[in-house]
């Protein structure tokens, strides 16, 4: 795995210093404590807007700077680090994704532009229960003359509330189930027919449950193939995939510095409880845990940018052993810290409960172990 650029450097210490500054865990507090729908601030995201992040997977013809996966995951894993909360992952990343990879020209031309600049906000409408399951899409996508009639619910979607434009899953032919017969359209967020309504998570995030109650979209809404949008679809996913581990990875990596810095510090007994060897072999295996999974994030995202054909592999290697760390560490944030750990008042518990939001979100470990042995041939 070759070093980051000096560009990508750069970008990351230029993230860092603005998530330290902007969007500290202490503002993710307020805007929970406020009660937000949304589950952002948005002056935050106006911010952010105005850093460029929003665009930078989006190609320069369309209003973007094209900078590639590697890059975006940079800045993922510095806001992962304070809990920022925006429609980055959710528009920037996946929305974005979804236009760049299977748009009509007609598609890109209307919505990538204010995508990058972050006017609008794109998110994906996939799963139809608790379980991360692509294939057992059974929202139904009917003939309505020229176009599509949709019926059917989506949960668990991301800033589904603040959305303008859905990327709906539908069949439109073979049983849930099957890859065949899975077409994706780009929905307005307004149409008639498309009702919204809040889900309240643990991580305080803008999660929707979406129902589709005969919503028409005319045939230009389709996105790529007519029955065969699993492929497109699987592309998108492992984008999201691979960015929410290095969010992941921004969250695990800042717990493990709080444990750290709490091992060097508290004291009990008379000396410092790192000095304990049974303590400093938990650290010792949570760094190279951590150095494991960092390997697996770069090295995903870094296949998807060269388009090589073991990137879905990676992909699902990276989401694994990310989650498989960050759930490993998140519990050590609270074990260690003992009692502190379990009040509200403590930043920990925020990262815990962003750690198993995140665990789920796209695929468990468990999900990804299963696909990796899958793509391998197992």
């Amino acid at each position: 795995m070759a070093a980051l650029s000096e560009e990508q450097q750069l970008l990351k210490e230029q993230a860092k210093t603005w998530a330290q500054e902007e969007a500290p865990v202490a503002k993710f507090r307020e805007m929970r404590d406020s009660g937000n729908e949304y589950g952002f601030d948005k002056a935050t995201w106006e911010s952010m807007r105005e850093m460029g992040w929003a665009g930078v997977l989006v190609p320069e013809a369309f209003g973007g700077v094209e900078m590639g996966c590697l890059t975006f995951g940079v800045v993922l894993e510095e806001l992962g680090r304070q809990l920022t909360a925006s429609p980055l992952v959710a528009s920037g990343l996946v929305g974005a994704s979804a236009l760049v990879l299977g748009g009509s020209e007609a598609q890109k031309q209307d919505w990538l532009p204010r995508i990058a600049e972050g006017s609008a906000i794109l998110t994906l409408a996939l799963d139809e229960s608790p379980r991360h399951a692509p294939l057992r899409t059974a929202l139904s996508a009917e003939r309505a003359g020229d176009g599509f009639r949709l019926r059917g619910e989506k949960v668990h979607v991301l800033e589904g509330l603040a959305a303008d434009a859905l990327v709906v899953a539908a069949r439109t032919s073979g049983s849930p189930g099957e890859a065949a017969g899975i077409s994706l359209f780009l929905v307005e967020a307004a149409a008639a027919g498309v009702n919204r309504q809040r889900l309240a998570t643990a991580d305080s995030r803008g999660y929707a449950r979406i129902s589709f109650d005969g919503a028409e979209v005319a045939p230009e809404a389709l996105l790529g193939e007519l029955d065969g949008g699993a492929t497109l679809l699987d592309a998108v996913l492992d984008r999201a995939r691979a960015g929410l581990a290095a969010e992941m990875l921004g969250v695990a990596g800042q717990s493990f510095d709080m444990t750290l810095d709490y091992l060097k510090n508290r004291v009990q007994f008379g000396q410092v409880i790192g000095g304990f060897q049974a303590l400093g072999h938990r650290a010792a295996t949570l760094f190279t845990e951590m150095e494991m999974a960092r390997s697996c994030v770069e090295a995903a995202l870094q296949a998807l940018d060269d388009g090589a054909d073991d990137a879905p592999a990676l992909c699902s290697l990276a989401k694994a052993k990310a989650g498989d760390f960050l759930h490993h560490m998140s519990n050590e944030l609270i074990q260690i810290h003992g009692g502190i750990g379990m009040t509200d008042e403590f930043d920990a518990g925020l990262y815990l409960k962003r750690a198993r939001a995140l665990e789920a979100t796209f695929g468990s470990s468990a999900f990804h172990r299963d696909r990796y042995a899958t793509l391998l041939g197992f």
